[in-house]
């Protein structure tokens, strides 16, 4: 940078310093823009991963009501069925195709006792919420998925 210390020169020395400051706005603003878009995405992000917990959570509710059945095992099965249900319906349009899977099985700490897992799994690599920068596909998730399991004793399943 050229000082100018006579104001007789500062008319020349204005000209020659002219656009200096669209220059230095064209070498930062990338920087910010990155930045920006971290912030956005990460945010986004964390709201999809945040709705799945819920969702999941939500379903592992549903697997505790009552389901009419004739036997444990159908019991069991309409149970996860409905916590699926549940767990789709509670799931938000931003992140609307997601997979369910729920599943029951003897919970492993405690044999006597039946577990019902939820799962559910949005494919972002598949569907970003915000199209990806170029190379931003390294540090983004390629699926974001959320658990859920509750407890149910079987002789209250009828």
């Amino acid at each position: 940078m050229i000082s100018c210390p006579a104001l007789r020169v500062a008319a020349s020395c204005s000209r020659r310093e002219r656009g200096t400051a669209a220059v230095e706005f064209a070498m930062v603003f990338p920087l910010f823009f990155v930045i920006l878009y971290g912030i956005i995405t990460y945010s986004l992000i964390f709201v999809a991963q945040q709705n799945l917990t819920l969702a999941a959570e939500e379903g592992a509710r549903a697997a505790l009501n009552y389901q009419v059945a004739s036997s444990v095992g159908n019991a069991l099965a309409a149970r996860t069925s409905a916590a699926c249900t549940a767990a789709k319906g509670v799931v938000t349009s931003l992140i609307s195709s997601t997979t369910c899977v729920s599943s029951s099985a003897p919970c492993s700490y405690d044999g006597t006792m039946d577990c019902v897992n939820v799962t559910l799994t949005y494919n972002y690599a598949g569907k970003p919420l915000v199209p990806t920068l170029p190379l931003a596909s390294f540090v983004l998730p390629a699926s974001l998925v959320s658990n859920a399991t509750v407890q149910l004793n079987p002789e209250n399943l009828l």
